[in-house]
């Protein structure tokens, strides 16, 4: 690793995922208010913080240089500071994903027509992952010896002429039906994670940047799929309005200029603004403005 300048202004080295998770991540980084520009196959993107330096590598491989120390920081799954057994710090959770919110998960998964049942039933069969070292210690946790195989991906095809199961990623199932496969076991739950090296934490400045980064992108995650209404109203119509309107907190109330009138803001899900809407005007309330949300930080 090359030295830094000391008189050079500080910077935070953070890594973050090409594949699958690319444009999702790109996506969470502008409602966070980073911008990200550059070609996808680039190495280094501009980022409009001079304090960050972006390197784009694979999520399977952030872990590793981020507990070497060739970045500070970097995002990528749970799975994959486990698969490389990093020794990294996650300071969060980011449940965002290129299909759905529900966590990946990874899975042991056999034809339909297979005799395995369990995970005592894959006792001396041949399993074919990308995540070699989680299976290998799964199948030790549960006193089961098989030979697992690094598969380089399309996996699924490979069972039952190749291998008799598969270790592999799944969010919907979807992919698993179609090639004729049923799950076995569940072997862990992973969302992406904003991980840290030791001596990243270790310094005030980058711990403190750190800090902020994170809530940032735990601010865009909570604010997705909600949306902030504004609307006025008369005075002694609020009560009843209030018992109708749900809310992330209590509701935003002020007096407006005129007389017996006031202005009341709130943040609802978006899935229920559309039925809310015509429900508050029904209830007094003019002026209805839905704006949408990038951030929303308790």
């Amino acid at each position: 690793m090359t030295p830094s300048d000391p008189a050079a202004p500080p910077v935070l080295r953070l890594g973050l995922p090409t594949g699958s998770l690319h444009e999702a991540t790109l996506a969470l980084f502008a409602k966070a208010g980073y911008v990200i520009a550059g070609s996808r196959r680039g190495y280094r993107p501009s980022i409009d913080d001079p304090e960050i330096s972006v390197r784009l590598l694979r999520a399977q491989e952030i872990s590793r240089y981020v507990e070497q120390g060739f970045l500070d920081a970097g995002l990528t799954g749970r799975d994959w500071t486990e698969e490389n057994g990093s020794d990294v710090e996650a300071l969060c959770d980011l449940p965002f994903s290129k299909a759905t919110r529900a966590p990946t998960r990874w899975i042991v998964a056999v034809p339909d027509s297979s005799p395995v049942r369990s995970v005592a039933d894959l006792q001396g069969k041949r399993i074919a992952t990308e995540a070699v070292g989680l299976t290998r210690r799964f199948l030790a946790k549960h006193g089961v010896e098989a030979e697992v195989e690094f598969s380089w991906g399309a996996t699924e095809v490979k069972v039952p002429d190749l291998v008799d199961a598969i270790v592999d990623i799944t969010e919907t199932g979807s992919s698993l039906r179609a090639n004729g496969l049923r799950i076995v076991a569940e072997i862990m739950q992973s969302y992406p994670q904003l991980i840290a090296s030791r001596a990243a934490m270790l310094d005030e400045w980058k711990r403190g940047k750190l800090q902020r980064l994170m809530i940032l992108l735990q601010g865009a995650i909570a604010a997705r799929d909600k949306v902030g209404l504004k609307m006025n109203l008369e005075e002694k119509r609020l009560p009843t309005l209030l018992s109708a309107l749900p809310s992330l907190r209590q509701p935003t109330v002020s007096a407006l200029a005129a007389t017996g009138w006031v202005a009341v803001e709130t943040i609802v899900d978006e899935r229920v603004a559309r039925d809310l809407i015509p429900q508050l005007k029904l209830l007094g309330a003019e002026g209805i403005i839905e704006y949408p949300l990038n951030k929303v930080v308790p």
